[in-house]
């Protein structure tokens, strides 16, 4: 999977507005989505906000992103991702949203939860995969082209956002947060919207992603703070190691029996069963045994597969930076598959999973990017 959209379907949302006349059908979104109807009476700091609650703010970016050339000229498909962005950015601010003892309103971590919960309703909603991950990211980077010059390395940081979205599509969408709300600093974040772009056109990412040398290089370069996306690294890799992502039924040990029959496979399942640990007991010694297992087989320079949910980012981090300092290369192959299909084939195993566990996992899924890996593969109803 890459960020690019195909045009197969003409619309994610049968409420984006459409040529000629762009009419936005407000009462009808508010009615037929029950997450926007929470938005409503969640207060927001005046000092930036002085527009109004979350729902009001969110209406008026709706409305200043159909109103902009840029977002109109778009093809439909683009359209309606960046419309359901902009219904979505914000959803996570009731839950967020706390009165300061000084009478201040913060919403600290509003983004990434809203990252999540953009996922959640999109799935729900039987949004297509590519397109789906499309929307978590403009909501999760939305706010980039305000703030990318505050980081650290702002280079790094649209290098790595042109990796998973369009860094002119995160532009509209910051164009329509800041015009639809009241502030008396709009022009100066307006200065830096253009100024986002003009730095991602020097970078040679602002419609498509930074190209790196190689795939490897890629990988090296975001395992770093302070490296150079221009340097071609020299592959000194001595063995692959497959690690599995996703939720339990996706077909994990499926997929691996049908495309991976001769591989040396590392699975937490089937040392839970040798070792008599329940999935309910302290996991430690189960992950301490398979960890050791997998630095015998990378001293002797042995790929294998190491099979479990890792469906956290932090996890999957920790264990590629364990494989890497051995010289493994990393390849994460995620597989999700319809949700009622995974709740079937749960019913269907002779070791069933809590529908409510796995209901939560998939509240805190961290679906792989390309930023994490050699290679990632996304199998999409395997």
């Amino acid at each position: 999977m890459t960020y690019s959209i195909s045009q197969s379907l003409p619309w994610l949302f049968p409420y984006s507005p459409t040529p000629p006349n762009w009419t936005l059908d407000w009462a009808s979104l508010q009615s037929k989505f029950y997450w926007l109807q929470s938005l409503a009476n969640c207060p927001q700091d005046p000092l930036y906000h002085a527009e109004g609650d979350v729902l009001t703010h969110t209406r008026l970016v709706c409305e200043a992103l159909i109103s902009l050339p840029a977002w109109q000229e778009l093809p439909p498909t683009e359209r309606s991702i960046l419309f359901a962005a902009a219904l979505l950015h914000d959803i996570a601010k009731p839950a967020a949203t706390e009165i300061e003892t000084d009478g201040r309103i913060t919403s600290k971590g509003h983004v990434r939860q809203g990252a999540k919960m953009a996922r959640q309703i999109s799935w729900e909603m039987n949004v297509p995969f590519q397109h789906r991950e499309a929307i978590v990211s403009l909501v999760q980077y939305g706010s980039l082209p305000l703030w990318f010059w505050d980081k650290p390395n702002p280079q790094r940081a649209v290098i790595k956002a042109s990796q998973l979205i369009r860094c002119d599509l995160l532009a509209i969408l910051a164009e329509a947060d800041v015009r639809g709300r009241e502030c008396e600093d709009r022009g100066q974040l307006l200065e830096r919207i253009e100024y986002f772009v003009e730095f991602c056109q020097e970078n040679n990412c602002l419609n498509s992603p930074w190209q790196f040398p190689s795939n490897l290089s890629r990988f090296i370069y975001f395992q770093k703070e302070n490296g150079d996306p221009n340097y071609l690294a020299f592959d000194d890799t001595k063995f692959e190691v497959i690690m599995m992502s996703g939720l339990p039924a996706s077909g994990k040990d499926y997929w691996i029996e049908k495309n991976l029959p001769n591989w040396t496979v590392i699975s937490l399942d089937e040392l839970r069963k040798v070792m008599k640990v329940s999935p309910t007991d302290d996991q430690a010694p189960v992950v301490d045994r398979a960890k050791a297992t997998a630095k015998e087989y990378m001293r002797a320079g042995k790929s294998f597969v190491w099979n479990a949910s890792n469906i956290s980012r932090q996890l999957r981090c920790s264990l590629v930076n364990l494989f890497s300092a051995y010289h493994g290369r990393i390849r994460i192959v995620y597989l999700e598959v319809d949700w009622q299909e995974l709740l079937q084939r749960n019913r269907s195993r002779s070791t069933m999973v809590p529908e409510a566990v796995i209901e939560r996992m998939r509240e805190r899924l961290d679906i792989p990017d390309i930023t994490e890996a050699y290679q990632v593969d996304w199998i999409v109803d395997a």
